[in-house]
C-alpha cells in the first residue's frame, strides 16, 4: 500500500469513526431525549449529564474517547511494518481526523462537540505517556481550582511540550497542538467567564447557562433554545 493510499485511508476513516454522536445516540436510545436541546445543546459527555443519567454519561465519556482511539489502533495495525516515524505520522493523521470528526460531525450538520474527551483518548493511544501526564495535569489542576473547562485548558495547553520533553516523535507534539488550538477556540466563552471570574466551580449547586463542567440539574429546568455551543 502506497503512503498516499495510506493518508487517505487514515484521514478519512478517521474522520468517519470521528464523526459518531455518541452522545446523541445514547440519550436517544436511552430515553433522554435530543440532547441537542438540552442544557447548552453541546453533544459531550457534560451535557448528558444534565439529563441526571449518569449512565448515559460514561457512555458518552467512553465513546468520544474510545473513537479517537480505535482510529489510531487501525492506523498503527495498518503500519505496523513501517518505521517508527511512519507510524507516527499516519497515527497522528487518524487521530486528528477523528477529533476533527467529533467537533464537526457530517451526520449532525457539522455541529459537534467542544473534543476535550476524544483528545484524551486519541493522545493515550497515539502516546500514552503524554495521554497520562495530560491526564494528571488535568486531575491537579481540577482539583485546585475545581473548574472542569480550566483544567482541560491547561492540560491541553502542556501536552505538546511534554511529547517533546519525553521525546516523542514530532508528529505527536504537533497532533496535540493542532488539537488543542481548537480545544481553545471551542472553549471561547468558557475562558471569557474565567477571566471575568465567573466559570462555574465543579459541585456548585446551581451551575449558570452554558456550565462545562458542573452537577446534572432536572431536565424539566432546561428551557434554553439557544443554538448549540458547539
Amino acid at each position: 500500500m502506497t503512503s498516499t493510499m495510506l493518508f487517505t485511508i487514515a484521514i478519512v476513516g478517521g474522520y468517519l469513526l470521528g464523526s459518531i454522536p455518541f452522545g446523541v445516540i445514547a440519550t436517544r436510545l436511552g430515553g433522554a431525549g435530543d440532547l441537542r436541546s438540552i442544557g447548552s445543546g453541546n453533544i459531550g459527555a457534560t451535557n448528558v449529564l444534565r439529563t441526571g443519567r449518569r449512565d448515559l454519561a460514561l457512555i458518552t465519556l467512553l465513546g468520544d474517547g474510545g473513537k479517537g482511539a480505535v482510529a489510531v489502533l487501525l492506523a498503527w495495525l495498518a503500519t505496523r511494518d513501517g518505521t517508527v516515524e511512519q507510524q507516527a505520522v499516519v497515527t497522528s493523521l487518524a487521530a486528528g481526523a477523528a477529533f476533527l470528526g467529533h467537533l464537526f460531525p457530517v451526520w449532525l450538520g457539522f455541529k459537534g462537540g467542544k473534543g476535550v474527551a476524544t483528545f484524551f483518548g486519541t493522545l493515550l493511544a497515539a502516546a500514552w505517556p503524554v495521554g497520562v501526564l495530560a491526564g494528571a495535569t488535568w486531575l491537579i489542576v481540577a482539583f485546585l481550582f475545581r473548574m472542569s473547562s480550566l483544567a482541560a485548558l491547561v492540560a491541553v495547553a502542556l501536552a505538546p511540550a511534554i511529547a517533546l520533553l519525553i521525546g516523542r516523535p514530532p508528529a505527536i507534539a504537533l497532533l496535540a497542538l493542532f488539537m488543542g488550538l481548537l480545544i481553545y477556540i471551542r472553549h471561547s466563552d468558557n475562558i471569557r467567564r474565567i477571566l471575568k471570574g465567573e466559570e462555574p466551580r465543579i459541585g456548585a449547586k446551581k451551575p449558570m447557562e452554558g456550565h462545562n463542567g458542573g452537577p446534572p440539574m432536572p431536565p424539566e429546568l432546561y428551557t434554553d433554545k439557544r443554538p448549540p455551543e458547539a
